[in-house]
């Protein structure tokens, strides 16, 4: 078992956003996907973004307004969302005074027309 403490990784950015990408931690160098913790100063928002990956987010915590298409979706304390390849998206904290906490995993699509290996399937 190996153990990625947020407590002791370094974070990148300013006063309302404030990212942690797992690649400081060498033992996750051969993981399928990335990772990530991000934070959202209370009332703040993070940058439009648009990216190639899928990304699931888990609301670690406080609540995020996740804005896609216009339209604003609430995601509570514990749970989690999908982001699609190239959607674009805005992550709000509604909460004058908790910072949001949410750790993402993020991964490239298989190319279109590849077999489908979900459980299941």
């Amino acid at each position: 078992m190996h153990v990625i403490d947020h407590s002791v990784a370094v974070g990148t950015g300013d006063a309302v956003m404030t990212v942690t990408r797992w690649e400081q931690f060498p033992i996750v160098k051969d993981l399928p996907f990335g990772g990530m913790w991000y934070s959202v100063a209370p009332l703040g928002a993070s940058p439009r973004d648009q990216h190639p990956d899928m990304e699931l987010s888990v609301v670690l915590r406080g609540e995020a307004d996740v804005e896609v298409g216009g339209r604003r979706t609430r995601v509570a304390q514990g749970s989690a969302f999908l982001l699609d390849s190239a959607e674009a998206h805005v992550i709000h904290n509604p909460s004058a005074d908790t910072p949001l906490l949410i750790f993402s995993a993020y991964w490239m699509p298989p190319a279109s027309g590849a077999a489908d290996t979900s459980p299941g399937q």
